[in-house]
This record gives structure tokens, C-alpha cells and sequence, in this order.
């Protein structure tokens, strides 16, 4: 696959993130914790990486060709990222989502091109089955139109996208005793792993899940607010050998700790960061004080502002002096 920096194009701005250390969630006596900003990616989010491999692995297979149609459907960042990618490469991109996802990432989704089918869900919620309702539409669109389906929870493609990710993480920490992540489509999960291993890091990797939609441990799905994650009964990316254990937590937890973040550090995350992070200072707290935890904060807050995410802390009177 090619290097992102052989691109002459905005392609090339994609990884080479900053690695931060949180000593607000450091639990007394246990491991530090340090977590990847994948927000300075282009689209704020750790899924340019995933977009980029399977659009690009898709092309040099010849399965996409140029200027050919691409389809997906997506409730998290991963429709921003593929819009972002198939603008640059010159591919019209079909969208389907729900009218649940953050307002933001459907505006920015329009705003890089692609077209939108939006389907209405009762209340603006998720609900069960919702996952196979969008799948069903994207199969659709599929059929009529000819466009390549990336099907993201099932193309391995982009796994290849994590490589670089996990090679990032040892040249930034010569030590990583735990890598913590949450599981969406499994990508970025069991990608780090393989590339960390690949490297012969000796590191435990933790997957993360909602305690409302335990699809590791359990290969149910459930309602929760973690868009993107969590929606597929056991994950086809998911590989038993490649991670260690799972740590199930309430969404709420993740919520606490993105509001904790963004008060005490000035970081705004979304929910599946502030999972990511509770799920480490879990970790972190049955870890020595010399040890390092590594997780990932998966995209910007900025793309939750209208969801109430940040509800009470986001002031609404203000006066000109």
C-alpha cells in the first residue's frame, strides 16, 4: 500500500497524530496514560486512516476504477472520511446513515460531496435492527447502481490502515505494556494489535465495549449512544488471538469521562474516546506506576456539539462588556 506521503495532495496529512499523556485520569500509584489524538487527522477522526486503505486497496486490485461510484452506510466518522477520500480520488460516494447520527458528521458528509440517504428512526433514536436496515439500503443502492460496496465491518482492508498507527504508537513509546480500544467495526482494534505484535511489542491489548451492547462477550447488540460502535453482533474483524481481554462498561462512564476530559484537560472528545479513557484508567489503576497504558481518542468533540453530549457544561448566556 502506499505511503500517505507519497501523496502530492491533502491524502498526505493523514497520521503522523500527536501522542498526549493524561495525568488527570492517572489513577494513584497506577500507570500513566496516553492516548493518540487522532483528531488532527483531516476529518478530525482516526477513520481517514481506514477510508484511504480500503479505497486504495480496492483500486489496486482493480476492483475500483477510476472515477467509478463507492457506497456505504455508516452511523459514526467513517461516511466523513470516505467522503473526504473519494473527493480527493475522484469517486462519487452514496451515503446511507440515519437521522440518529450527530448533525455535524451529516453536514460534513454534504459538505465534501457525497449524497445522502437518510433513513428516519423512531424519535431520532437507535434501535434494534437498525444496523440491518442500513446494511439493506446500502445493498441496494449496490444493485441499481453498481457502486463498490466498502462494507466496512466485514473488508479486512482496512487493517492495513492501522499498520502505520501501530508502528506511530512504538516510535512515540519505546514501551507500551497495554494498548485499550473500543470495538466498531474491530478495524483499528485488531489492526494496532497485529501491527504492534508485528513489531514484537510484548503488549496486553484490552478491547473495549458498551455494557448495553456487549457484542464481544456476549454477540448481542443493544441501545446505546456510542455512534458507530458496537452495532454488529460478534464482529467478523474481531480475532480472538489478537486481543487479551474485554472490559464492558456503562455508556454513561464514557460520557463522565468525556465531560471529565474536557474540564479538567480542555480536550474534546466523543463518546468513544471517553470510553476508551475510562476503560484505561481501569487498566491503569491494576498496572505498576513505571508502566504505560495507550488508547485512543478517536475524533474531535466538535463533531458531537448538537447532540448534548456536552449538555451543562456548554454555557448559554453570554454578555458584551
Amino acid at each position: 500500500m502506499t505511503t500517505n506521503s507519497n501523496y502530492g495532495n491533502t491524502l498526505a496529512a493523514i497520521g503522523d497524530t500527536p501522542m498526549v499523556e493524561l495525568p488527570s485520569v492517572r489513577p494513584d500509584g497506577g500507570a500513566s496514560i496516553h492516548v493518540k489524538w487522532e483528531g488532527a487527522n483531516p476529518t478530525g477522526s482516526l477513520k481517514d486512516r481506514m477510508a484511504l486503505a480500503m479505497i486504495e486497496e480496492a483500486r489496486e486490485r482493480g476492483d475500483l476504477q477510476p472515477g467509478e461510484p463507492v457506497v456505504e452506510f455508516t452511523g459514526g466518522s467513517t461516511g466523513s472520511s470516505l467522503a473526504f477520500v473519494c473527493a480527493v480520488l475522484d469517486h462519487p460516494l452514496h451515503i446511507v446513515t440515519a437521522d440518529c447520527v450527530a448533525e455535524e458528521k451529516i453536514a460534513s458528509m454534504q459538505a465534501l460531496g457525497a449524497q445522502l440517504d437518510i433513513l428516519e428512526t423512531p424519535n431520532g433514536t437507535s434501535y434494534d435492527g437498525l444496523f440491518e436496515d442500513l446494511r439493506a439500503e446500502a445493498e441496494t443502492v449496490q444493485s441499481k447502481t453498481g457502486a463498490y460496496f466498502t462494507d466496512q465491518f466485514n473488508n479486512p482492508d482496512q487493517l492495513n490502515g492501522y499498520e502505520s498507527f501501530g508502528q506511530e504508537i512504538l516510535d512515540q513509546r519505546s514501551t507500551v505494556d497495554e494498548f485499550v480500544m473500543i470495538v466498531g467495526s474491530g478495524g483499528c482494534a485488531m489492526g494496532t494489535s497485529r501491527a504492534l505484535r508485528n513489531r514484537g511489542a510484548e503488549v496486553t491489548v484490552t478491547a473495549v465495549e458498551p455494557e448495553e451492547s456487549p457484542v464481544i462477550t456476549e454477540g448481542t447488540t443493544g441501545a446505546h449512544s456510542v455512534q458507530g460502535t458496537a452495532i454488529v453482533g460478534s464482529p467478523p474483524l474481531v480475532e480472538q488471538e489478537l486481543y487479551d481481554r474485554v472490559c464492558t462498561l456503562p455508556t454513561e462512564e464514557g460520557i463522565e469521562c468525556v465531560q471529565q476530559l474536557a474540564e479538567d484537560d480542555g480536550f474534546l472528545v466523543g463518546t468513544s474516546t471517553g470510553m476508551n479513557v475510562a476503560a484505561a484508567r481501569q487498566v491503569a489503576a491494576n498496572r505498576d506506576s513505571d508502566e504505560t497504558v495507550v488508547t485512543v481518542a478517536c475524533d474531535t468533540g466538535l463533531k458531537y456539539l448538537s447532540d448534548g453530549l456536552y449538555e451543562g457544561l456548554v454555557g448559554t448566556e453570554f454578555c458584551l462588556s
